[in-house]
């Protein structure tokens, strides 16, 4: 029974669903500057990424591009990078959709740490 109280609220924070646009509202969860343009940051992403997320969503925006991850176990989006080009390289804003849940998967912010240089 106490499985049940515990496991029920989590499995139900887990596993709403939530748009881009929900994501995009939450606190960014890294806010790092990379030396590396938008789409070769973006590339690094989906090569770190393709065993444990596959493909991910790549969109044009006016400065940059927005890089759109899977999540694991179902449909929807599990975390949304915006990055922008400035000069000498790029802003890089990672908002993810459980970024209040310290028990999670890192594998993306691992990614994005490992492509800021290198």
């Amino acid at each position: 029974m106490k499985w049940g109280m515990f496991g029920l609220p989590w499995v139900l924070a887990i596993g709403g669903c939530a748009s881009v646009s929900d994501i995009n509202q939450t606190l960014p969860t890294m806010n790092v500057i990379s030396g590396k343009k938008p789409l070769e940051y973006a590339q690094c992403l989906s090569e770190k990424l393709a065993d444990s997320r596959g493909a991910l969503q790549v969109e044009t925006q006016k400065d940059g591009v927005r890089v759109i991850v899977p999540q694991k176990l179902s449909s929807g989006p599990a975390a949304v990078f915006d990055i922008e080009q400035r000069s000498g390289g790029s802003s890089i804003k990672l908002h993810e959709r459980i970024s209040n849940v310290p028990i999670r998967p890192f594998d993306v912010r691992d990614a994005a740490t490992a492509c800021i240089s290198g």
